[in-house]
């Protein structure tokens, strides 16, 4: 557009943000050909040319008592980075998800001149809905990834856009399952499960010793199962330090990330509570979610709860299509009859199916083109 380079800032501090922010950063390219990136980012934004600052896994702490621990370290980037924003310069920064790091984060900037937007309405509907009021404070413009949220942000004099769920695009309608086993090496007619515990350290902590005790159980009853994990490289160690301590030594087939893979590939999926089970949804596959965490910290997150589910299919869909067992329920012996009822019950695998299609298609837009033409709508005021 100019010949100016045009520098854009962004902050994304998990997986799910990383591939949020790549198909941003792809709209943003494409309306702004010139442009650089800078801040803190993954992989998938380091492939379009990002140049992140810190990394990623600094900011994936979940949890009231885990970020409590790392809250120095965390505190002391958003300073150092606040000061390089504010020093070197950029047209917006764009916060992806992360609220807790984000939002104080775009306050500061915005106090001080610097054009702001949020990428993911922070979930007001489901958890904490005084977020609201630092989210007017911190964003000039939220881009939001679910059709009910701008309406409902409009309410409260919050200037937003729908622009669809990015991984409503990226996950074809039909996933491949075949062509997901063939790739991973997997028997073309075995039952596979797909064991996703969570991509971040807290939640393998929490969740992974489950998981691993839930298939050794399921494994027991059906020993044609096959297991596939699929988990960062920054988290390789740790798994494989757990899978060996676990009566699943040998019997899981660890993958390098490729989620979407094992997702594709897999009959049923065992997973944490996140992003990723919305992902397991327009894969269309069943799932069981779980989730455990610090008690403390589930004590003070419960008393924010405003719905009944605490899954994002469960949400979108206003009812338990999936089971949810969380903190206590979430027991191996529950976790795997939970999965295992899936495997036996093929008509009503195939009436979630239908309901995961419907909502893929409510979900499906334009993400790139709206996401730059919400960031334009920023820059010029």
């Amino acid at each position: 557009m100019q010949d100016v380079q045009w520098r854009f800032a962004l902050v994304a501090g998990e997986a799910s943000g990383d591939l949020l922010a790549g198909l941003l950063l792809d709209g943003l390219k494409t309306r702004w050909p010139d442009m650089g990136s800078v801040g803190i980012g993954g992989p998938q934004m380091v492939k379009r040319g990002f140049e992140t600052w810190w990394p990623q896994e600094k900011l994936a702490v979940r949890g009231y008592v885990e970020v409590l621990r790392h809250y120095a370290e965390i505190s002391g980037i958003r300073r150092q980075l606040r000061a390089r924003l504010l020093r070197e310069g950029a047209e917006v920064f764009i916060g992806v998800d992360a609220p807790d790091f984000n939002l104080d984060l775009e306050a500061s900037l915005r106090e001080r001149g610097m054009k702001t937007a949020h990428f993911v309405c922070p979930s007001i509907w489901a958890w904490r809905p005084e977020r609201v009021e630092k989210l007017r404070s911190a964003a000039d413009h939220v881009l939001c990834i679910f059709p009910f949220e701008p309406a409902l942000l409009a309410e409260h004099g919050i200037d937003a856009s729908y622009v669809g769920h990015p991984i409503a695009d990226v996950i074809p309608m039909v996933p491949d399952r075949a062509a997901a086993r063939s790739a991973l090496g997997l028997d073309a007619d075995a039952p596979v499960v797909a064991l996703l515990p969570g991509s971040r350290r807290s939640e393998l902590r929490y969740l992974a010793d489950r998981f691993l005790a839930a298939a050794a159980l399921m494994q027991q009853a059906r020993p044609e199962l096959r297991f596939i994990l699929p988990a960062l490289p920054s988290l390789h160690g740790e798994v494989e330090h757990l899978l060996a301590a676990s009566a699943m030594k040998g019997r899981v087939l660890l993958l390098d990330g490729r989620s979407h893979a094992a997702l594709a590939a897999c009959d049923v999926t065992l997973i944490a509570s996140g992003t990723a089970t919305l992902e397991a949804a327009l894969f269309k596959r069943p799932m069981v979610i779980a989730y455990n965490m610090n008690p403390m910290s589930w004590a003070l997150m419960r008393r924010k709860q405003l719905q009944p589910w605490v899954g994002l299919p469960n949400i979108l869909c206003s009812d338990f299509v999936v089971p949810e067992l969380i903190q206590e329920a979430a027991t191996p012996q529950a976790l795997a009859d939970a999965t295992l009822a899936w495997l036996a019950s093929p008509d009503k695998v195939h009436a979630l199916q239908q309901r995961f299609s419907a909502l893929h298609a409510e979900l499906q837009r334009d993400t790139p083109t709206l996401c730059a033409d919400a960031i334009q709508k920023v820059i010029e005021g």
